[in-house]
């Protein structure tokens, strides 16, 4: 955790572990065994729900010392607290340290040895993962839907799940066609932003500007949603780096993982440049 719990305050901290349940679920649950509204319970980012995660929470009780045996449930542990007089808030945190194991990945060790070379050197495209566009792309469905009746409205309104979905999906084309542009060299585009859309004037360059009306000029009532939802226009770099990557053979074809990523990008944008390698018409970076 790379923020510092105060020692006194109205909010009571929760370093959880869980295993297969999301940030959202667990939230809720504690809201429920604490008996307070879901809104006083905080926490920094989503963690994926296939997994073994460990993050903060936070609980506003003022004036109350929870008795932690109310707080016991079969979905996660309590493993510390801390009190603090600031709630837990998305993107408050620095990033997430991610420990993967890949088995049944079959690849000449050399081959991978290049393949992570190539990735230290140049980063891979930041592409936001899968699981931001739900089950076979379902929240993106959604927005449409919602757009189409006017009611991609934000937090308040109970969409901000298919607004980040949205901004997530327009910065993914905007990268690719980067990327298609650059002749799959990622050295060109290690100085570029995306925009992640919303309302307000772009500090995109010429050349990013351009590329970007091109990309987005058929998605418009997306772009005009998003203006017309309280989002702030915001950029985020194309080019994901993480300073070091420590992998080692556990066993033949069986991989572990360790590595640290800035919050809000994903692991699987790593893993996917990682898989590349098994497909027959593999180029390098």
């Amino acid at each position: 955790m790379d923020i510092e719990s105060s020692g006194e305050g109205e909010h009571l901290w929760l370093l959880i572990s869980k295993k297969d349940q999301n940030t959202s679920w667990v939230a809720g649950i504690l809201a429920k065994l604490a008996g307070i509204k879901r809104n006083d319970v905080g926490y920094c980012g989503m963690k994926d729900r296939f997994a073994i995660t460990t993050q903060w929470f936070s609980l506003h009780v003022p004036g109350r010392d929870l008795d932690l045996d109310t707080l016991i449930h079969n979905d996660f542990t309590i493993l510390r607290t801390a009190r603090h007089n600031k709630k837990l808030r998305r993107g408050m945190h620095q990033g997430n340290r991610f420990k993967i194991v890949l088995r049944e990945f079959e690849v000449e060790e050399k081959s991978f040895d290049d393949r992570m070379k190539l990735i230290s050197r140049h980063g891979v495209p930041n592409y936001f993962g899968e699981q931001r566009f739900g089950h076979q792309g379902n929240n993106l469905h959604e927005v449409q839907k919602l757009i189409m009746a006017d009611k991609l409205k934000g937090n308040r309104h109970g969409t901000g799940l298919y607004l980040s979905a949205a901004r997530s999906w327009l910065f993914n084309l905007v990268l690719a066609r980067h990327i298609d542009n650059a002749d799959g060299s990622l050295d060109r585009l290690q100085d570029y932003t995306g925009p992640l859309w919303g309302r307000g004037r772009s500090s995109a360059d010429r050349n990013a500007a351009s590329v970007e009306e091109q990309v987005l000029k058929d998605w418009q009532d997306w772009c005009y949603a998003l203006e017309h939802a309280g989002l702030k226009q915001e950029r985020r770099n194309l080019i994901l780096r993480s300073d070091s990557v420590l992998y080692d053979w556990i066993e033949p074809n069986q991989l572990s993982l360790e590595f640290s990523l800035s919050r809000g990008c994903f692991a699987t944008a790593l893993l996917r440049e990682i898989a590349q390698l098994s497909r027959p018409s593999y180029v390098p970076i």
